[in-house]
């Protein structure tokens, strides 16, 4: 089945602790059904200081679930995604607008 979201995408996050964010995508988990935004759901790592790098507290993006993101829209707006078929292609389009993405 075709992907509804994809890397690449700007998303906002529709519920958990960081309920009302905007972010890209940057890896897409099919397989766990998650996505890991940018700037969205972030921890704190604690490393232990090697040669190459620096210890300490790391901050990291982690994945967080496909169901809880939606795309964002021309108008800035949570949307979601439908397939149509335009000439022989299948396309994604915007719900609320109708525009292709």
């Amino acid at each position: 089945m075709a992907a509804k979201l994809k890397k690449g995408d700007r998303v906002v996050v529709l519920a958990g602790k960081d309920k009302g964010k905007t972010g890209e995508i940057t890896q897409v988990l099919p397989k766990d059904n998650k996505a890991v935004v940018d700037g969205v759901n972030i921890v704190l790592r604690h490393t232990r200081q090697t040669q190459t790098s620096q210890g300490g507290r790391v901050p990291k993006n982690m994945p967080i679930d496909l169901s809880n993101l939606a795309l964002m829209d021309a108008n800035g707006k949570p949307t979601r995604v439908g397939f149509r078929m335009e000439g022989d292609k299948k396309v994604r389009f915007a719900k609320t607008t109708g525009d292709v993405i």
